[in-house]
């Protein structure tokens, strides 16, 4: 079974997370990990999972603007091109075949606040169909720039694990 992890990370946050996850998903699945400027569109490749995360901007997916204020902000602006939002808009809009798990990287001290990329992402995919395996998943890190809160690559492992291990039965 077959699985692609895709995702944005303008600061590397949310690429090492994509890792840790991906890393989590080989316990049990063949895994392609795609930035998202690199990535085919889900149905150009035999899929059994894909995986989509990014970081919140401004309480949901990344926009142009925001992504050319991460750039301001210090971030790599080759990473800046393309985001999930756009990403998904054309990869999923085929229809439902492959089930969708979403997650992205948020800023710890404002975890109350409502807005979520993986929500905004899963919102995306399912008027297309595309099943749902699983919640979409928040991790944290303590700034813009990162790095990562204590505890949260490891926790991305785990849930890959998780998320592998349901896909494998």
């Amino acid at each position: 079974m077959r699985a692609m992890v895709v995702y944005e990370s303008m600061f590397g946050n949310t690429e090492q997370v994509a890792r840790a996850v991906a890393d989590g998903l080989a316990k049990n699945l063949q895994v392609d990990l795609r930035g998202v400027g690199g990535a085919p569109d889900p149905d150009e490749v035999p899929l059994d999972l894909l995986v989509v995360g990014g970081p919140t901007h401004a309480l949901t997916m990344s926009r142009p603007e925001t992504r050319a204020e991460a750039v301001r902000q210090g971030a790599d602006r080759a990473r800046a091109d393309v985001g999930i939002r756009d990403w998904l808009a054309r990869s999923v809009a085929g229809g439902g075949r492959v089930p969708v798990a979403t997650f992205d990287t948020r800023l710890e001290k404002v975890r109350r606040l409502p807005g979520s990329a993986a929500r905004g992402a899963d919102r995306v995919a399912r008027p297309h169909g595309h099943p749902r395996p699983c919640p979409p998943e928040s991790f944290y890190v303590v700034g813009t720039a990162g790095p990562l809160v204590e505890g949260e690559e490891e926790r991305a492992r785990r849930w890959g694990e998780r998320l592998g291990a349901g896909q494998s039965r």
